[in-house]
């Protein structure tokens, strides 16, 4: 017999592997459903209440300002501000736990440049903020129209007496404002004249009401605004000023002159806190709250 030769059922044809070509998409649509299901979980919790206001009540003991995030304290230019804004656009407002958690994050970041002075300027200037009390019920109730001549006339009756005393306009906020005085004197004076203009100030009946906040400290001046804890405690004093009221912190009280507010015919009563208020967040526990009364 040749040995070259061969039958052919000792000749073997190499066969391909069977697979079957439904197997890959099968897989992939699982992985699809699995991570579908893990997303919608994770969204789920992102949205839980209990969760949020686990995290809220955690950020109490965090250092910073536990209220890092709402329109006062994030405002202005640059540092954690700005990636606050940032991180608010993408959350949409709403509240979920990743914003906590962000916001945290911020809150104490934010916290550490105060501590090594990055928050703080050489300057010292008196911080005012001012707030129209019942605005937006009122201007969802009268129109755009009246709104805008409301608002018109408010800024007519405020700002010439902060720029007469050599006051500052940082920004407006809407029915709001803020603005610097190199003189505590001078920002006590405006704020209660400023007071006293807007009571002329009527649209269809309604006469608006201003509370009004007052620091003095060193915060830092960048690109035209001011930033760091004083303007947060100016603002926390505009906060406590309820329905109409002109607050000032035990800081810019001891920098008045003691015959300014003699001159002006008003008092500095310490504040009390309605039961029911809410706590300020964010004012350190050295510094206390004045309401300013008219004397007599």
């Amino acid at each position: 017999m040749n040995p070259r030769r061969r039958d052919a059922a000792d000749v073997s044809i190499p066969l391909e592997p069977i697979v079957s070509e439904s197997a890959e998409p099968v897989t992939d649509a699982r992985a699809s459903r699995k991570r579908a299901q893990i997303s919608s979980k994770l969204q789920a919790a992102n949205r839980r209440a209990d969760l949020i206001g686990a995290l809220r009540r955690a950020r109490q003991q965090l250092p910073g300002d536990p209220a890092f995030g709402d329109p006062l304290s994030v405002t202005g230019p640059g540092g954690a501000r700005a990636v606050a804004r940032a991180a608010d656009k993408i959350a949409g407002g709403a509240p979920t736990a990743a914003r906590e958690i962000g916001f945290g994050a911020l809150q104490v970041w934010q916290a550490g440049l105060e501590r090594i002075g990055r928050g703080r300027g050489s300057e010292e200037v008196t911080i005012v903020f001012t707030d129209l009390v019942g605005f937006s019920s009122w201007s969802l109730s009268v129109g755009d129209e009246a709104t805008l001549e409301l608002l018109r006339k408010v800024a007519r009756a405020i700002e010439p007496p902060i720029v007469e005393r050599g006051g500052q306009v940082v920004k407006r906020m809407g029915d709001g404002l803020m603005a610097v005085f190199s003189s505590p004197d001078r920002a006590v004076r405006a704020a209660l004249a400023a007071r006293r203009n807007l009571a002329g100030v009527e649209i269809n009946g309604y006469t608006p009401r201003m509370r009004v906040g007052l620091h003095t400290g060193s915060p830092r001046e960048i690109g035209g605004d001011w930033l760091g804890v004083d303007v947060n405690i100016a603002a926390r004093m505009m906060e406590a000023g309820g329905n109409g009221n002109t607050m000032v912190s035990s800081t810019t009280l001891a920098a008045l002159r003691p015959e300014t507010l003699d001159e002006l015919g008003v008092v500095a009563k310490p504040y009390k806190r309605n039961f029911w208020a809410a706590p300020l967040n964010g004012v350190p526990e050295d510094v206390r709250i004045f309401k300013l009364h008219t004397s007599g």
